[in-house]
């Protein structure tokens, strides 16, 4: 009998070659869109899970002769990603979403949705690689360096790795690409996307301030000597490192270093003050074993940053972590990654 595996499709090419490369495999596949009822929040026009992307899902379901199903998951969206994005900016710090939409979406609402379907996988088109080891499940980075996507999975856990698959580890994205193209894929040519799916129109600010109409407050910018240089409409408009749009001059490039909630001030200063050999991780997630002792890891403070070498040991409730190089622009809401090697021992949010 033929291993039944649910592959998400988002009408995309690398979801689409995943769901091609299994059934090319012998599985019986079924795939699935998720709809999230969203709409562009200048043009009021669906975004997230369009027409086209839905539509581009099931061209390639019916190609491959497959099962597509559209399943509506804009509560938990709403609730577990859209309000939580909200909240860390309206506390002055910037939240990675599609890390939480792997945790509460992509690997556990719908797992428990193929698990119902009586399916044995859940398969997406992430490049990373889950594998068994002795004691349980590992996750590792992508053979494709460059595409590796395993800084979003950190939050995986044993039970969510047991029941997934990533077929796109062991290929890189030309690879991909090719396979699509020799297929004959209806969206072998399909460009890929970077924006955030509830933002389609790419103006973080107006979605911002449609969404938090009311509760931004105005507050001061100054440097770090206390002195005012002018004034900001609301400390989630900033990010720390961010350099356009202050408004002020001090004859100097000027970043902001600090963000206040407290006090809803901006603190700016010049790109060395953006510099820092250390973080604290509060409540930190493990997917295999928990880290004991103080041991030298790499670690990675955002997507498009390099792993940099950090002593990492336990420290109150939660992991200190002290690089051996000084880091740009560590920022409260991101997420530190910890790798052993390839292998991605775990994370958490970033405190500093």
């Amino acid at each position: 009998m033929k291993k039944r595996i649910v592959v998400a499709m988002s009408g995309g090419l690398d979801s689409s070659v995943t769901a091609a490369l299994l059934k090319r495999e012998g599985y019986e596949v079924i795939g699935i869109t998720m709809c999230f009822n969203l709409e562009d929040s200048l043009t009021k026009k669906p975004s997230c899970c369009g027409p086209q992307a839905i539509e581009d899902a099931r061209r390639v379901a019916e190609q491959l002769d497959i099962k597509h199903y559209i399943l509506n998951f804009s509560d938990i969206l709403k609730k577990k990603i859209i309000d939580d994005f909200l909240k860390e900016y309206l506390r002055g710090r910037t939240p990675n979403p599609c890390i939480r939409c792997n945790r509460y979406i992509k690997f556990d609402a719908l797992l428990k949705k193929t698990l119902s379907l009586g399916a044995d996988f859940l398969a997406t088109g992430h490049y990373a690689r889950a594998e068994r080891v002795k004691g349980g499940y590992i996750l590792k980075k992508a053979k494709d360096n460059i595409k590796d996507q395993s800084y979003f999975l950190y939050l995986l856990n044993q039970i969510q790795l047991k029941r997934v698959i990533f077929p796109l580890g062991e290929y890189t994205k030309e690879e991909v690409k090719v396979i699509a193209k020799d297929m004959g894929l209806v969206v072998a040519d399909k460009m890929g996307s970077q924006d955030i799916c509830f933002i389609r129109d790419r103006n973080l600010r107006k979605f911002l301030e449609t969404n938090l109409k009311g509760k931004i407050k105005p507050g001061l910018i100054k440097d770090k000597e206390g002195n005012i240089l002018g004034k900001h409409p609301g400390i989630c408009f900033y990010t720390i490192g961010q350099r356009e749009g202050l408004g002020i001059s001090k004859g100097c490039p000027l970043y902001v270093t600090m963000i206040d909630k407290k006090t809803d001030t901006i603190i700016v200063g010049e790109k060395d003050d953006l510099y820092s050999k250390q973080l604290f991780i509060k409540k930190p997630h493990f997917i295999l074993k928990p880290i004991k002792n103080k041991v030298v890891l790499k670690v990675k403070i955002r997507y498009n940053h390099r792993e940099a070498l950090a002593l990492v040991y336990p420290f109150r409730e939660g992991l200190k972590v002290i690089f051996k190089e000084p880091q740009l622009a560590i920022t409260p809401g991101q997420s530190a990654v910890l790798y052993k090697e390839d292998t991605v021992l775990g994370g958490g949010i970033i405190e500093v």
